[in-house]
């Protein structure tokens, strides 16, 4: 999946976490991220920690990769 924004993000980690069976207070719980936290970067918001966001994809087995716009 192509990412161009937070919302595309955050409906790629939501697409993910389902996949897989997990709930959001399951992520929460493995991670100790907020479930808060989940809720808003699977939302799209904005404000989002780029560290947390990537331990999240991460952990969903998420690859990403970066390129350059030409």
């Amino acid at each position: 999946m192509r990412v161009f924004n937070s919302k595309d993000f955050g409906e790629c980690i939501k697409k993910r976490r389902k996949y897989l069976g997990y709930t959001q207070k399951y992520i929460s719980d493995f991670t100790g991220l907020s479930v808060t936290y989940i809720s808003d970067l699977e939302n799209g918001k904005k404000t989002i920690e780029l560290g947390k966001a990537l331990l999240l994809a991460n952990m969903l087995g998420l690859n990403l990769e970066i390129n350059e716009r030409n």
